[in-house]
């Protein structure tokens, strides 16, 4: 069975920690559900158990990296981007300290526990203060990467993971760089620009779009800042339509900055954003979620169409 992200990024911590002795791990009780604890038992001496206090970890974890530590700090996404925000602009973003924000349960994948645990802005928290690198895990060889990637970058970060299993989309030899985007299947009629989830969920709509006759691009842009401007212009320019896919508010995250990218360099092309719109979740299974607030294949086909129908009507006229 595939691995989840939280798995993934748990197990590869813990070799890390091997290879890296300046690596201290800080959590907010909720190092079962984060995976940091395979780390923390691992290595109890390098393990912190903070409490629910993720402003205050945070100082903490600024302070151990003022010390030559690298410090990877672990709670829900949620709560790292509202109750750790403070922490992260105060203590990262204006002193650029080398520490790394691990946010679990992107998304709305804490499905049961309803809207106060489901992140839905931490992309746009993130991605907004200065020098704060985001990303977002596609799947459990990507949160490898991340994990690996987040040691030899001397800043600070923001890694956004997942609790739940997502399809593998990269293959094993893939080569990642911060900052460039990943065409996953090539297209020409329509490009999905995707994160997370979205990202096997675009491979999907794309597969069957096929049989349609309609080729689609897929591109994970598994870091939203600094983003792949070169590729989101030459994915434009090359297909004249574009759909954006991320499990996040359609405000401020990868849409957001797709968006502000082609209004920049002033590329006019249609282009819709799937992800949520202006609304908390709920309680519920997860895949029921997605499909109720359509983050899934069908709505990602509707997408395509309604882009690729609005190229046509633009190129007749």
């Amino acid at each position: 069975m595939t691995e989840t992200i939280r798995d993934a990024y748990g197990r590869k911590l813990k070799e890390l920690g091997k290879k890296y002795p300046e690596i201290v791990v800080l959590d907010a009780d909720v190092s079962g559900s984060t995976k940091s604890a395979i780390f923390g038992k691992e290595f109890p001496e390098r393990f912190y158990n903070c409490g629910i206090a993720e402003s205050a970890m945070i100082g903490m974890a600024a302070g151990m990296a003022a010390s030559e530590k690298i410090p990877f700090v672990n709670t829900f996404a949620v709560f790292m981007a509202t109750i750790g925000s403070m922490g992260a602009r105060l203590y990262l973003s204006y002193s650029g300290l080398n520490v790394k924000l691990v946010g679990a349960y992107g998304g709305l994948s804490d499905s049961y526990d309803g809207a106060t645990h489901q992140s839905l802005e931490d992309i746009g928290v993130m991605r907004a203060l200065p020098g704060m690198i985001t990303m977002v895990a596609s799947d459990a060889r990507v949160a490898e990467w991340m994990t690996e990637e987040a040691v030899k970058y001397p800043g600070p970060m923001y890694l956004r993971m997942s609790r739940d299993v997502f399809p593998t989309c990269h293959k094993e030899e893939q080569i990642y760089e911060i900052g460039k985007g990943i065409v996953l299947r090539e297209g020409n009629d329509a490009a999905i620009i995707a994160c997370g989830l979205m990202v096997s969920q675009a491979m999907k709509a794309a597969e069957e779009l096929e049989q349609e006759g309609i080729s689609v691009r897929v591109i994970d842009m598994f870091t939203i800042k600094p983003l792949d401007e070169e590729l989101i212009l030459k994915t434009a320019c090359e297909t004249g339509a574009v759909v954006t896919a991320e499990e996040h508010s359609i405000y401020g995250g990868l849409g957001s900055a797709v968006a502000e990218t082609l209004v920049k360099n002033e590329v006019s092309v249609p282009t819709e954003m799937i992800g949520m719109k202006d609304c908390h979740g709920e309680s519920g299974s997860y895949q029921e979620l997605l499909h109720k607030y359509s983050l899934d294949k069908e709505a990602l086909m509707k997408a395509v169409k309604t882009v690729t129908e609005r190229k046509r009507q633009k190129e007749i006229s």
